[in-house]
């Protein structure tokens, strides 16, 4: 699987771009505020149909224009498709595959996969639970579609639920309403819950085999699903919290309130792992995701490193590239030093500046 051009048009300081990629490791050098990562986001918006970063489909749109358009070429399974998306400031988007209009975002999820690693994983472990949940979302939505309609529904109902307790606070006559959304809360969420499971319990088998060669076989990493209730709980331990859900307003369980748990010789990394050990977690997360991606779709997925060499060491930096190097991968950087001083294998190398990018044939 690999992305082998994408042409952008008004997308972020883009006004007019072509740009071909090499199916193994491509770099994009240059100063801080060029473009680097709008071009990442635009190859991850061609994947996902939205910005990694969560801004409004309005905001990526070039300032003082009407419409952005991003046209990718991808390969897959030997076959090459071309998908095309429209994105207007005030209308929804327009998406097509082989110049042909999709119904629903959501139809173009797997056909491109791709895995984005930024500095902000690197906090992953040390972060909040919300990072640790928005880390299993994305790769379930990207390689499973029923997943994707079940936590799209969750949350729906989940913001619907929440409202209307905030609703029966000024009116208690709606509260006969709140076991409709409850029923329907709680068939999502026990389908979320298991599937969640299933993900972490094969993701752990991934991640402890990387962070053993990571560490050079000093440190056994285990993850676990930590979530907040059992699916087959769910629906009595939220019936039971409905009083105190009403006097706060808020749905207290759910798994939007799940995490996963980091444990080496039994010491919780989150709460108690080195920055360097919380580091080295976060990295073995991250390759650990290549493998089991690649291992559900039958197909290495394209990946994306936005400026995280500069966060790691040589060692981390070498083990990290050498586990790319059948991937196509595009990798941001503000310099070349350590691809030259390390003599990592690179095939094509652009440089970025303002908006404009430009092919380093020599170096």
């Amino acid at each position: 699987m690999i992305i082998r051009s994408i042409e952008l048009n008004n997308f972020r300081n883009y006004e007019l771009l072509n740009i071909e990629f090499d199916n193994n490791i491509n770099i994009l050098y240059g100063d801080n505020a060029q473009g680097k990562t709008n071009l990442l986001e635009a190859c991850y918006y061609t994947a996902i149909s939205r910005s990694y970063k969560g801004s409004k489909d309005k905001d990526i749109v070039k300032f003082d224009k009407d419409f952005a358009n991003i046209k990718s070429i991808i390969e897959k399974n030997d076959r090459e498709y071309e998908i095309n998306i429209q994105i207007k400031k005030s209308k929804k988007k327009i998406i097509t595959i082989d110049k042909v209009n999709i119904r629903k975002s959501s139809e173009l999820l797997g056909l491109l996969n791709v895995i984005l690693f930024s500095p902000e994983d690197l906090n992953i472990i040390k972060n909040g639970p919300s990072e640790r949940r928005r880390f299993i979302d994305s790769e379930l939505c990207q390689i499973d579609s029923i997943y994707l309609s079940d936590i799209s529904n969750y949350n729906k109902l989940l913001n619907n639920r929440n409202k209307l307790l905030k609703d029966i606070s000024i009116d208690k006559s709606l509260k006969d309403t709140l076991d409709v959304w409850d029923m329907q809360l709680i068939k999502y969420g026990k389908k979320i819950i298991k599937r969640r499971r299933e993900f972490i319990d094969e993701l752990k088998l991934y991640v402890k085999d990387k962070h053993l060669a990571i560490t050079g076989g000093k440190e056994e990493l285990i993850i676990n699903y930590e979530p907040n209730i059992d699916d087959i709980f769910f629906e009595d331990e939220l019936i039971k919290k409905r009083d105190n859900d009403l006097r706060y307003c808020q749905t207290s369980v759910g798994p939007h309130r799940d995490d996963i748990s980091f444990k080496i010789d039994g010491i919780d990394m989150r709460k108690f792992g080195s920055q360097g050990q919380q580091r080295c977690c976060a990295l073995s997360l991250k390759l650990s995701e290549i493998d089991i991606v690649s291992n559900i779709i039958k197909e290495k997925p394209v990946l994306l490193l936005d400026d995280v060499l500069s966060e790691l060491d040589s060692n981390r930096q070498k083990l990290l590239l050498d586990s790319i190097e059948d991937i196509q991968t595009i990798i941001t950087c503000t310099g070349l030093d350590d691809f030259v001083n390390n003599r990592f294998d690179v095939n094509k190398i652009f440089k970025v500046v303002n908006g404009n990018i430009s092919e380093i044939k020599d170096m």
